[in-house]
Order: C-alpha cells, then sequence, then structure tokens
C-alpha cells in the first residue's frame, strides 16, 4: 500500500505542478482568468487530497501501535491489563470511524473533482480494504477480550474481595473510557451556517448588524468534526464570512459553477477564535 501511496501522491504533485498560462505582457482576458480559475481550484482539490491522504495513514499506523499494546496488555494479569486493554480499545473504535469518514470524503472528492486519476481510485480502494482488515482485527481482539474476561472470572472466584474490586474499576473504567470519547469529540466539535441577511436575523444569529450577540439558535447551525470536514459548499456567488476566524488559515473561492467554497487549511488555528462560524450568501 504504501508504493501505491507513492505512485497516488506523485500523481498528484505532478497535477500540481501544471503549468499557468503566463500572464506577463498580457491584458485582462476573460477566457485567460477563467482558465486560471479552473487552475486555482483544482490545485486546492489537489492539497486537500494529499492532506486527507497523509491523516488517513497517520491513523492506521496508530491503530498499528494501539493494538500492539493490546497485545502487550492481555500477557498481564489483573485490574490494571484490563484497563489497558479497554482504553486501547476505545481509541481504536474511534480511531477506525475517524479513517472511515476520511475516506468517505475522498470518495466523494475523487467523484466530484476535476482530477482524474486510476492510481488514485485503487489508493482509496486499497485503503478501504484496509479498513476492512482493521474491523476485523478489531472483532478477533474483542473475542481474545471476552476470553480474557472469563479467565479473569475464574480467578475473581478465588476471592469474593477480588471480584468487588474488579468490577468496581470495571465501571470506573468504562465511565472513563465513555467520558474520554465524549471530550474527544467535543473537543473537535464546531458549528456553522451560512445564510441570507433576513435569514440569519430570523434566527437571532445577525441583529443590528452585528453576530452572535444574542440568544441565537443554535439548533440552526450544522455540526461538524473539524478533523474530517474541512471543506464547506456555501451554493452561492456571494459570501461573507462574519464571525473572526485567521485568514492564513482558509480559502474562499469559487468553484466551476461560480459558486463560493470555503477550504479550510489549517483547522486548529481557524477554530481557535470561535467554534462557530457563520456565512453571509446571497
Amino acid at each position: 500500500m504504501k508504493k501505491l501511496l507513492v505512485i497516488a501522491l506523485s500523481v498528484l504533485a505532478i497535477a500540481s505542478c501544471t503549468e499557468k498560462p503566463s500572464q506577463s505582457g498580457m491584458k485582462s482576458n476573460p477566457q485567460i482568468d477563467s482558465l486560471n480559475q479552473i487552475i486555482a481550484q483544482k490545485d486546492n482539490e489537489i492539497n486537500d487530497m494529499m492532506s486527507t491522504f497523509g491523516e488517513i495513514e497517520e491513523g492506521f499506523r496508530q491503530i498499528n501501535e494501539a493494538q500492539n499494546r493490546v497485545a502487550v496488555a492481555q500477557q498481564g494479569e489483573g485490574a490494571s491489563s484490563k484497563q489497558r486493554i479497554r482504553e486501547n480499545m476505545q481509541f481504536i473504535q474511534n480511531t477506525m470511524q475517524q479513517n472511515k469518514e476520511l475516506i468517505n470524503k475522498l470518495k466523494q472528492q475523487l467523484r466530484e473533482s476535476n482530477v482524474k486519476s486510476d492510481a488514485l481510485r485503487k489508493l482509496v480502494d486499497s485503503m478501504s480494504k484496509q479498513l476492512e482488515e482493521n474491523e476485523q482485527q478489531m472483532q478477533q481482539l474483542r473475542a481474545q477480550l471476552d476470553e480474557k474476561e472469563i479467565h479473569i472470572m475464574e480467578l475473581d472466584e478465588k476471592g469474593a474481595n477480588l471480584n468487588d474490586d474488579v468490577e468496581e474499576l470495571t465501571t470506573e473504567s468504562n465511565q472513563r473510557a465513555e467520558t474520554i470519547s465524549q471530550q474527544d469529540k467535543q473537543l473537535h466539535s464546531a458549528w456553522f451556517v451560512f445564510g441570507t441577511k433576513s435569514e440569519l436575523k430570523e434566527q437571532q444569529i445577525l441583529v443590528d448588524g452585528k453576530v452572535l450577540q444574542s440568544s441565537f439558535n443554535k439548533e440552526y447551525f450544522t455540526k461538524i468534526d473539524i478533523r474530517v470536514d474541512k471543506e464547506i459548499k456555501l451554493y452561492s456567488t456571494s459570501a461573507k464570512i462574519l464571525t473572526s476566524h485567521p485568514t492564513s488559515a482558509y480559502t474562499l473561492q469559487r468553484d466551476a459553477n461560480k459558486q463560493y467554497v470555503l477550504r479550510i487549511t489549517d483547522p486548529q488555528q481557524f477554530w481557535s477564535t470561535s467554534k462557530y462560524l457563520v456565512v453571509l450568501v446571497k
């Protein structure tokens, strides 16, 4: 798969380096401007895909490491080993879900993109297959964990006090894993909305020219995972960001239909000032 990844990234790199029409000595020409816009859009699509490929690869690496930690923990005995196993299993599950969302995002990008490449499609198919293999390995780990639970129960029969301690630690571990999972989701959550001036006013999002200053309707916003959702289509030829976000962390450009698309190039920086995004469209 690494070889396929190198080939695909090489295709992307070559495509991104496509020579742009020279504008030196030329007057403004609508056709040239339109061509430059298409090339810029293509470059953005390529950069987005390369970034997503890297995130998926990193996710698979972390999954493999967590699986190795589970294997090591299974060699031990007692509540501490059990707790480590549960925490790593929860981490694997969360990371697999994130990779699944990223792979689905890549599939959508390839369907909608002007970049056509068999190598890229093969790479996405390979990543989907690897995710299926991870899911099978996860099932095997669960089965091994069930066997471990039975073994612990057999040991617990030798002492009622030990049994009570293990049950208490198990409950604490489950609660801890659930808390970590919820905190992780909340940490990487953000909300966005786009609408006309009248729509935003109706939801109290825009009041007297100020945004998010009163009891606005939070249910009107769409919740996203900032690790996955880095592109927001605005479906409008006019767009203005009303909330405060670093300009270096995003691009706002038109697509082939001349409708604006917001691409978040640095999610951590973009959402550092506000977890709410408001865009005014017409």
